[in-house]
């Protein structure tokens, strides 16, 4: 009987044995068919771990090699969620710290994950704080933050990053390729009690981005928007911008936006801050355009400077319109029409040349098309085809009206009469290199067309310099230089119709010295107020730049011409 008993365990046990063996079985057949996938990847998820070396970005300099955007170091803090004991403590802790809810980052430390930015790029104070605390897994990472030295210092050129150093605006941006580089990795593997272990050539360097030379001059850019804060600030502006040019190579020198924003923390500030006017925005130029209309009909030989014009007293009907000048004229010299403004004088003026010939003009200055400048969102402007003009627009689009142009467009048209007629299409970046200062890319000046004749360039030059002496011009005068221009003042489109009676473009656009011009200056200044004439708001503001500029430029080559005799000697 006990041997039977004996038997029948035995018997149970061999049963239960074979019955979790063929459990085992078929659960080591299921994992190792279904889930083998899986288990791999967690295996190698936890005892494998890469991290990404991000590269540096590129720097940006002036023209003078003075660096404009940097990269500082910063540490940016994140969470291994497991090695974390007392989550609802360190979530308090940093909560205070991190100025974060604490929700959010009990979230980020309660996850799954084995790592989990909890914030990025923080200040050193902020970083050595935290460390002091010594809490269990908390750890920070290197990383590069980009810095704008100057502040607000050509902002609307430089734009700016985010937080991932991928650009957003400006030359960060239209640039991104160059500046951002390409990351690399470094591989390690933890054995069971977590420690890392090195891999031999298992790390792939990253490739840090290219540094860009900008055509900008820092201490003329600060020369201009010095200037041109005064004036916004003086006349109450909606905005204001200002472009200076070099007139034989196309090369920008400074560009300025009012208002303006700090690239440092962009998010402080509105949209409307950081738009880039002076490429983005176009607007009607009024009696700037003039020079326009003056140069076509002198390099078409329809007009000379001394030939009489009758100016109607200061009223001329065109078809069912009045149009006024904005004081009475009677007889006038073409070159006089130009510089004292008379609208009824360019009219009839444009008369005689038709709206053919101006369009054709207008297209050869550069209107209605894009400069190709390596800067986001440019705009072409306005130029409507030759059948959309109605009866009227004969008096209307020789002075500046119907038509849309940026304040770009203008000093690339200025820079036509500056340098004897040559189109040079503008451009703010010089060059593109390497760590190792090797070039890249090189950017030249690039002659487009030939507008008008040198001579024709020569003549408009003189009347424009009788623009500054005698004609609206004369704020913009000079006890040093002679300075050439023309004053515009635009009545803004009213949305209701027709154009506004209290909101005006100021312009003033102009060359300095009138001679032999280093400097072409556009000055545009939007709703201005108690004062609203070009000649009043931005005359003024085209002269201190142009004076400062020059001083700056003549000073910069005695020094060179010094050195230069030193070593000879």
């Amino acid at each position: 009987m006990p041997l039977k008993k004996s038997l029948s365990r035995f018997y149970i046990i061999c049963f239960l044995f074979i019955t979790l063996l063929f459990v085992f079985i078929i659960r080591l057949t299921f994992i190792h068919v279904f889930h083998s996938q899986y288990l791999t990847k967690l295996a190698l998820k936890q005892h494998n771990i890469y991290f990404e070396l991000p590269a540096q970005r590129g720097i940006v300099y002036d023209r003078k090699l003075k660096p404009l955007v940097v990269n500082i170091r910063s540490y940016s803090l994140f969470a291994v969620p497991i090695e974390i004991e007392d989550k609802n403590k360190v979530a308090d802790i940093l909560s205070n710290l991190l100025e974060l809810d604490k929700e959010f980052i009990l979230k980020r430390i309660s996850s799954k994950k084995q790592f989990a930015w909890l914030k990025r790029k923080l200040s050193d104070r902020l970083a050595k704080e935290i460390r002091e605390l010594k809490i269990e897994g908390l750890f920070f990472m290197k990383e590069n933050r980009r810095s704008y030295p100057n502040g607000t210092l050509a902002s609307h050129v430089l734009g700016f990053a985010d937080i991932d150093n991928i650009g957003l605006e400006g030359i960060e941006f239209s640039c991104n390729k160059y500046l951002q580089g390409k990351p690399g990795y470094a591989f390690f593997v933890r054995d069971a009690h977590q420690s890392s272990l090195k891999l031999e050539n298992s790390d792939k360097l990253p490739l840090d981005g290219y540094d860009i030379i900008l055509t900008i001059d820092q201490a003329i850019q600060y020369i201009t928007e010095n200037a041109l804060d005064k004036a916004f600030r003086k006349y109450n502006a909606k905005s204001a911008c200002v472009v200076v040019m070099d007139p034989w190579s196309g090369e920008v020198l400074a560009l300025v936006n009012r208002p303006t924003f700090d690239p440092n923390n962009p998010q402080n500030f509105s949209f409307k801050a950081r738009r880039n006017r002076t490429v983005c925005d176009f607007f009607e130029p009024g009696s700037v355009f003039k020079v326009i209309t003056a140069s076509a009909a002198l390099e078409e030989k329809i007009f000379k400077e001394d030939d009489k014009i009758f100016c109607e007293e200061g009223a001329y009907k065109i078809a069912n319109h009045i149009l006024h000048d904005h004081r009475p004229h009677g007889w006038l010299t073409f070159s006089e029409v130009v510089q004292k403004s008379s609208n009824i004088g360019v009219t009839k003026i444009a008369q005689k040349l038709g709206l053919e010939r101006i369009q054709k003009y207008a297209k050869l200055f550069g209107f209605g098309s894009l400069s190709g400048i390596e800067l986001p969102g440019e705009t072409r402007g306005l130029l409507k085809p030759l059948n959309s003009y109605s009866k009227t627009s004969i008096g209307a689009v020789p002075i500046g009206q119907e038509v849309g142009v940026s304040a770009l467009q203008l000093a690339s048209a200025t820079s036509v009469i500056a340098n004897g007629g040559l189109y040079f299409s503008p451009y703010i970046i010089r060059r593109i290199k390497d760590k190792h200062n090797e070039t890249i890319k090189e950017f030249r000046p690039r002659c487009i067309r030939r507008v008008v004749s040198f001579e024709t360039s020569q003549r408009i030059k003189k009347i424009l310099l009788g623009v500054v002496e005698n004609g609206t011009g004369k704020l913009a005068q000079s006890k040093e230089y002679k300075f050439a221009g023309k004053t515009g003042t635009a009545q803004k489109v009213d949305p209701k119709g027709g154009y506004s009676h209290s909101k005006f473009f100021a312009t003033f656009i102009g060359f300095a010295p009138e001679e032999n011009p280093r400097l072409v200056i556009v000055v545009v200044v939007d709703e201005p107020y108690p004062s609203y004439y070009g000649g009043v708001v931005s005359a003024p503001v085209f002269k201190e730049i142009a004076e400062e500029s020059l001083k700056y430029i003549e000073a910069g080559e005695r020094v060179n011409n010094l050195t230069k005799l030193t070593k000879i000697r």
